[in-house]
């Protein structure tokens, strides 16, 4: 250990992995998505059925799939590589308890069907418009 009277550094051997910089601006919007109530309607109006489904429900893979569009990583691989470490805090803020992996998220989006499209849809319009979502006010992800 290296001290200063103003600058105290430590080293480890062990690595240490570094929170995304785009994990705070995903806390924000949905804690936004929470208090509107948001994130609850996608919670429970938004079904699919499928035959082997396991632990997961469509709100797990709608949040990876938002901190996904928020995060801009390049691939949605390069993305589940740097929420894994920090997977149990990530989830935690949609209120849930582990992250699927990229495999059960590919295998959900191979099944999302029209009647699963269709329940979305609406509750995003619905907010969208109402609240005056414009790309200047939800922070330059309109395009994604």
């Amino acid at each position: 250990m290296i001290t200063n009277p103003c600058i105290e550094i430590q080293t480890s051997e062990a690595p240490w992995p570094a929170v995304p910089p785009w994990f705070a601006e995903v806390t924000v919007i949905v804690q936004y998505l929470t208090t509107k109530g948001l994130l609850d309607a996608f919670a429970h109006k938004v079904c699919l059925i499928r035959g082997r489904f396991g632990r997961y429900e469509p709100i797990d893979f709608l949040a990876l799939l938002l901190g996904y569009a928020i995060s801009g990583e390049r691939t949605l691989e390069a993305f589940c590589a740097r929420v894994a470490p920090f997977g149990p805090a990530f989830m935690a803020l949609f209120g849930r308890r582990c992250c699927p992996h990229r495999a059960s998220l590919s295998r959900f989006l191979a099944d999302v069907d029209r009647p699963c499209l269709e329940a979305f849809r609406p509750l995003f319009q619905q907010y969208r418009f109402t609240d005056g979502w414009t790309g200047d006010s939800i922070g330059g992800i309109f395009d994604r």
